[in-house]
């Protein structure tokens, strides 16, 4: 670097000089607005450069000083494209930029991110050379974040970013936190088709999903508002049709920024409702002002009397999952299987009957009401089902056919079958059940018979 001259400088060079730096500033103002300011009259400017990556990097937090606990993480790692803004304080000589260097009063990094900051000032001072403005270079030097491989922060061999911190947990969440911000203030700025009402928008009334398709906020409002409303939760995700074939769904937080807390708290309600409708062992609490679902016990032994136990997330009542009643233990028996016994003896007996009136004085004519109209209940409930529907071979669900081919897919397994015959078939040629003889040969479609006789429409009127 040359060494500033000790004579006084003349009018000239001075006039020059502050006509040099204001035109600098001017230029530094009209490209970077927002990261210049400065009081020229005073000499002083200040930059405040948030660090842009060419892509997102790993960034590797490790503590500076040895732990003395194990509890603490000595490195944390987080994926960023920015990192947060290096504020620097400078004041420019009378006769900057012809003899005289800028001089940095003090360099700060945000959040405190930022090790060797000496280093960093020294490289900035060396980089000026006499008759040259050196602003612009050193904003670049610092934005484009060139200056990380020159403090050697940098790994050369897979270019990740590694830095020094006392507290890496405390820093990881900031700098994501500012990476997101940052990502968000640039996306805001700029302008994005919608492909959707195909209008063009600012960022900040459209929404980036996670897979990077971009939509208006009002059009995924209207499009997910309705999914919602009509519990169709496998909807709401990216309208783009190649997302739409792979039916990806957006996450609460890409559904939290369009939709309102009421419609965020159904959306929730709607897609834990259909994964536990998913598993064939899902069974409901059997109190009746509560009823939610209640998943199987993991890793419990199918053949133990436990794998019956059932207790409530929510109302935390425990029940047998076969009888529905209060837990009675692993080894009592369910007690349907003794009231069963019971109603079928009062049925067997006479009406008006002695045997009648000992059932019903020792269990209650009440009581015993209940459980006849329960057991009549359930024999007309399996006849019907046994007419009326058809037995999944894969999870064992009934299904029932309104219209339509007998090649059935489970709703729930989505285990493909006969609704003829019951069969299972194969989900890669379901039609080749149809084609074989037997019992469903060509019987795809059952047709009844339908009364097609003539009926007398009356006679044509001219008119």
């Amino acid at each position: 670097m040359p060494i500033p001259t000790t004579t006084h400088p003349s009018q000239e060079v001075l006039d020059e000089c502050q006509i040099l730096q204001k035109e600098e500033f001017e230029v530094l103002e009209s490209i970077y607005p927002e990261y210049v300011s400065s009081h020229l009259n005073e000499g002083n400017l200040k930059l405040e450069v948030p660090v842009e990556l060419e892509h997102p990097q790993d960034v590797t937090i490790a503590r500076d000083v040895p732990s003395d606990s194990s509890a603490f993480p000595m490195s944390e790692t987080v994926s960023v494209s920015t990192l947060p803004a290096l504020l620097i304080h400078i004041s420019l000589p009378s006769t900057y930029p012809l003899e005289e260097s800028p001089r940095i009063s003090s360099i700060r990094a945000t959040h405190l991110w930022l090790p060797r900051i000496g280093k960093l000032n020294k490289l900035l001072t060396d980089m000026w050379q006499a008759g040259d403005g050196v602003l612009y270079m050193w904003l670049e030097y610092l934005r484009t974040g060139e200056f990380l491989k020159a403090l050697e922060l940098v790994d050369g061999s897979d270019s990740k970013i590694l830095i020094t911190h006392p507290n890496p947990p405390s820093l990881a969440p900031l700098l994501l936190s500012s990476d997101q911000r940052s990502q968000s203030s640039q996306f805001a700025k700029n302008t994005y088709p919608c492909s959707v009402c195909l209008a063009t928008l600012k960022g900040s009334k459209c929404l980036q999903l996670s897979c990077k398709h971009i939509f208006c906020r009002g059009c995924l409002q209207d499009f997910w508002g309705m999914c919602i409303e009509e519990g169709d939760v496998g909807r709401v995700g990216c309208p783009d049709p190649d997302c739409v074939k792979r039916k990806r769904e957006a996450n609460e937080e890409e559904v939290a920024r369009v939709v309102s807390g009421e419609e965020v708290d159904r959306w929730r309600w709607l897609r834990e409702k259909r994964n536990l409708e998913k598993d064939p062992t899902i069974v409901h609490c059997p109190v009746d002002n509560c009823q939610s679902p209640v998943k199987k016990p993991a890793n419990e032994d199918p053949e133990s009397g436990w794998a019956r136990f059932r207790q409530c997330s929510r109302c935390k009542f425990t029940f047998c999952s076969f009888c529905r009643r209060t837990w009675h233990g692993p080894i009592s028996p369910c007690v349907i299987a003794h009231s069963e016994k019971v109603v079928l003896e009062y049925l067997a007996s006479d009406e008006g009957s002695v045997e009648r009136e000992r059932i019903e004085q020792q269990y209650g004519k009440g009581n015993i009401a209940k459980l006849v109209n329960r057991y009549n209940e359930e024999i007309a409930n399996n006849e019907w089902m046994k007419n009326s529907t058809t037995e999944c071979p894969g999870c064992s669900c009934r299904v029932e056919k309104s219209l339509g081919c007998n090649h059935m897919t489970c709703w729930k397994c989505g285990k493909h079958f006969c609704y003829r015959c019951g069969a299972a078939i194969s989900a890669a040629d379901p039609y080749a059940h149809f084609s074989q003889p037997g019992r469903c040969y060509q019987k795809l479609f059952d047709f009844e018979a339908q009364d097609l006789e003539w009926q007398d429409m009356g006679e044509f009127v001219d008119v």
